[in-house]
């Protein structure tokens, strides 16, 4: 005779953690006199606005895919897994290699990420911290065990290099971190996402779609700094706050606040709004200028080799940008122990290679399948 049930089986509770964190950036560093050799500009005018010092460029051989791989492999060297144990790659970028298909795909193949589901995430600036939560709240739902988070941008492909007021500011590079189910408390405890597409005029892209160009270039990025900049230091005020309230965590319990790098300005100003030490703020724009989607994930990786992260401390990602959009995420760091033995690493590079081989083959088999269906069709 069958027991008696005793009610239903408690499933236990899974939080999503950054077990693995990577950055890439260019060859190639544009300082602020390399950019006054062409724009009507100098660096102590480009450095007292925005605290940018220089920048790096992609070359005709990097793009937001190849930053975003390489990105992808330092995260999974850290995590410790394999391309294969990956569930889902998620890409922000406003800068993708195609309309379609989504840079997360080329990045899933060149992997050989071969059970993962890709897509590319478009919210600017934001694009990050929205990505995050949506592989997060995947991971918590239990759909997902692991996933891979990527900012990657090439915001010089789409820079007007006449208008001073934007090309001084942006540079390229990527981002990547891994996000794994565990049933330790902790990791992304709480975000918040918004927009307000009532200041989609803002700052934009202009494509072939659009009704109105209204005196901006085609596939050229265009931006009204001010209104911009008294949105960023407002939204960031009560993204943060707002996340915090969501999370249960006190502002004086935050141990690090990894802003969108957008300008120096934007983030002394905020400082100032929270009644917080300039300190707490995480800063690289100095070195990079604004990499959008890729501005998060970068300091951040470099905020942990700086050792400004430890275990239990609470930290808050926060970006705003195109859309208009702001998002933000409070995280208590604790990166679980990697189960797997370090003898992962040759593994991962034999799946790297044969991730190539797999795609080469892919492409010549197609080749070849079509080559014959011409000469059938010529020799009937």
């Amino acid at each position: 005779m069958a027991a008696a049930s005793t009610g239903p089986e408690l499933v236990p509770r899974l939080y999503a953690h950054i077990v693995g964190w990577g950055m890439a950036v260019p060859e190639c560093v544009m300082t602020n006199d390399d950019l006054s050799a062409f724009v009507d500009t100098n660096d102590q005018w480009i450095h007292e606005r925005t605290g940018i010092r220089q920048r790096y460029i992609a070359n005709d051989r990097e793009s937001s895919a190849t930053l975003g791989l390489g990105a992808a492999r330092r995260a999974l060297e850290i995590a410790n897994i394999l391309p294969t144990d990956l569930d889902l790659i998620v890409v922000a970028t406003s800068t993708p290699e195609h309309i379609f298909p989504a840079t997360a795909s080329l990045i899933q193949d060149w992997l050989g990420a071969t059970k993962a589901g890709a897509y590319d995430l478009s919210a600017a600036c934001s694009g990050f911290v929205y990505a995050l939560e949506n592989a997060a709240q995947a991971i918590k739902a239990g759909s997902v065990k692991i996933a891979l988070v990527i900012g990657a941008e090439t915001m010089s492909r789409v820079m007007d290099w006449h208008d001073r007021t934007t090309c001084v500011l942006f540079g390229d590079g990527a981002g990547a971190v891994v996000l794994k189910a565990s049933t330790q408390p902790g990791g992304v405890l709480a975000s918040l996402l918004r927009s307000d597409g009532a200041g989609c005029d803002l700052l934009a892209i202009p494509t072939q779609n659009v009704r109105d160009l209204a005196g901006h270039r085609l596939n050229r990025m265009y931006m009204a700094g001010q209104d911009v900049f008294k949105f960023a230091v407002r939204v960031v005020d009560e993204g943060i706050r707002q996340c915090l309230d969501k999370a249960g965590v006190a502002l004086e319990d935050v141990r690090l606040i990894v802003p969108h790098q957008a300008n120096q300005r934007i983030l002394a100003s905020v400082a100032k709004r929270l009644k917080m030490d300039s300190s707490m703020f995480m800063s690289n724009v100095e070195r990079y200028g604004n990499t959008s989607a890729a501005s998060i994930p970068i300091a951040l990786c470099e905020a942990i080799e700086q050792k400004r992260v430890r275990a239990n401390d609470h930290i808050v990602l926060i970006g705003f940008g195109g859309g208009l959009t702001w998002a933000a995420s409070v995280i208590k760091w604790g990166v679980p122990k990697p189960e797997a033995p370090l003898l992962n690493r040759p593994r991962r590079q034999f799946a790297y290679a044969l991730a190539d081989v797999r795609s080469r083959f892919t492409r010549l088999q197609r080749a070849y399948s079509a080559l014959r269906r011409r000469l059938k069709k010529l020799l009937s």
